[in-house]
């Protein structure tokens, strides 16, 4: 299992999630992606995308004002 990290700092929604899904896809199943974002509104944007998508968001935290999100790609 990989982990890809996607730096998304500075931009706003909906950057952070297209830029998110477009990484997922050149995943393979159940590969990690860490995407590290500054914009609030990722928060629920991100959770809605997983939900929505079936990728599994396994981890979030925040530290010095960075958001980190865990996200499994979906099985194919």
């Amino acid at each position: 299992m990989n982990e890809t990290i996607l730096d998304v700092r500075g931009l706003g929604c909906p950057l952070p999630v297209l830029k998110a899904n477009r990484a997922l896809r050149g995943l393979g199943a159940g590969d990690r992606l860490r995407v590290l974002a500054t914009d609030r509104a990722s928060v629920s944007d991100f959770q809605a995308f997983c939900r929505e998508s079936g990728h599994a968001l396994v981890a979030f935290g925040e530290e010095g004002g960075v958001l980190s999100f865990v996200i499994r790609r979906k099985p194919d």
